[in-house]
């Protein structure tokens, strides 16, 4: 069976989990700005029961927060990132899932060679409890004859405490299941085609897998066939071979707006060193770095500017250096003077695969080495967090 292992209110309860003392409280995370405001994105149980909900902005519920002493805090995505990394090794040295993946900073796929509901929900709920008491991280599990459907139960076990937090979806079961799901909470249909679909009459998961193949065929590409494969139960989806982005970025709204020409330069060094690392885990290079930098379009008070340059690299590459100076020099084309920067963002584009990759007959030997050095420090990274290693 395929299991699906999902944090409960990740942000949120990694906060908790850090700071012991807000154990059985009202917590909100929320993206800060620097007017005091941010929008909610993720919150507690406890928050929940006062009628918060996620996206909701600050200031409509600021007197609620307030009166209520709910603690709000700033979103903290290294954070965030660690504990989720501490999740996959916790996972890892049980050595109970196989095939164990991380598909989102809060989300895992992993599969059992047991098909007994019973044993199934028995060596889940062992991994399940060694989650919670290595990380102090709540999880939510499901498990069933595809990725899909595990993802399905996963609904299910957190949306019914009946289920404990695991619930195990077998095929006697499954039409049930679907019946009862949206068409919207499917994973892998996505607005445009959920609207297409109910355009149909098409409102449910279980309409959905009941379509017969040359529907889908015309309304879906292979993606969305792979979807209504996984809902009749023939697995379809392979994980460990996610697609090759065609464009990778990396970019942040501030706290603070800041006119610092230090400070923009530190972020977009940043942004370029993250994406260049992403870069290199799907095995790719890029021939083209583009830098975008923005002032506050919310602000008719100030002087608005939005501009991005776009620097090509003389041949492709997943070096970090090589990126950063290329990203730097596109910032000091479109840096001005005597504005409020909002935004900043780095893009790497003109993506291919490193393996396809003709290299300078001349520079081989420097080119080795600088893979050698990139390989090092990712893996300094993701074993002491982000940043342990950086250029300048």
């Amino acid at each position: 069976m395929f299991v699906h292992i999902d944090c409960n209110s990740y942000f949120a309860s990694c906060e908790v989990a850090t700071r012991p003392g807000l154990e059985g409280k009202p917590v909100v995370v929320a993206n800060g700005n620097e007017a005091g405001g941010g929008v909610i994105l993720a919150l507690t149980a406890e928050a929940k029961a006062l009628g918060l909900k996620r996206g909701i902005p600050l200031f409509k519920v600021r007197n609620l927060l307030r009166l209520n002493n709910v603690t709000i805090c700033p979103a903290d995505h290294k954070k965030y990132r660690r504990i989720s990394r501490q999740i996959m090794d916790a996972v890892k040295q049980q050595q109970i899932i196989l095939d164990f993946v991380q598909y989102s900073v809060d989300e895992f796929f992993g599969a059992l060679p047991i098909e007994e509901p019973d044993e199934v929900r028995r060596y889940v709920q062992m991994v399940k409890d060694h989650i919670t008491s290595t990380t102090h991280i709540p999880v939510s599990c499901g498990c069933s004859q595809t990725y899909t459907l595990a993802k399905v139960a996963t609904h299910y076990a957190k949306h019914y405490s009946g289920y404990k937090g695991i619930c195990v979806l077998t095929p006697d079961k499954r039409h049930k299941a679907l019946s009862m799901l949206s068409i919207a909470d499917v994973w892998g249909i996505g607005r445009k085609n959920r609207l297409k679909l109910m355009e149909k009459g098409i409102t449910t998961a279980q309409d959905f897998a009941d379509c017969d193949q040359h529907t889908v065929e015309t309304l879906f590409t292979v993606a969305g066939l792979r979807t209504w494969r996984e809902l009749r139960g023939i697995p379809s989806i392979d994980l460990h071979r996610p697609a090759t982005q065609r464009s990778i970025m990396q970019s942040r709204t501030f706290a603070r707006m800041t006119e610092r020409r230090e400070d923009i330069e530190q972020s977009v060094r940043q942004f370029a060193s993250s994406a260049a690392a992403h870069l290199r885990a799907q095995d790719s290079v890029c021939q083209a770095v583009t830098v975008f930098l923005s002032t506050n379009r919310h602000r008719d008070d100030l002087q608005q500017y939005r501009n991005s340059g776009t620097v090509k690299l003389p041949s492709p590459t997943a070096d970090t250096p090589t990126i950063i100076k290329a990203a730097l020099a596109a910032l000091s084309q479109l840096y001005r003077e005597g504005f409020l920067y909002k935004q900043a963002g780095v893009v790497l584009t003109d993506i291919s695969q490193s393996q396809g990759m003709q290299l300078d007959l001349f520079n081989e030997p420097a080119d080795q080495r600088h893979r050698k050095l990139m390989q090092i420090a990712d893996q300094l990274n993701k074993r002491f967090g982000d940043n342990t290693v950086f250029f300048n």
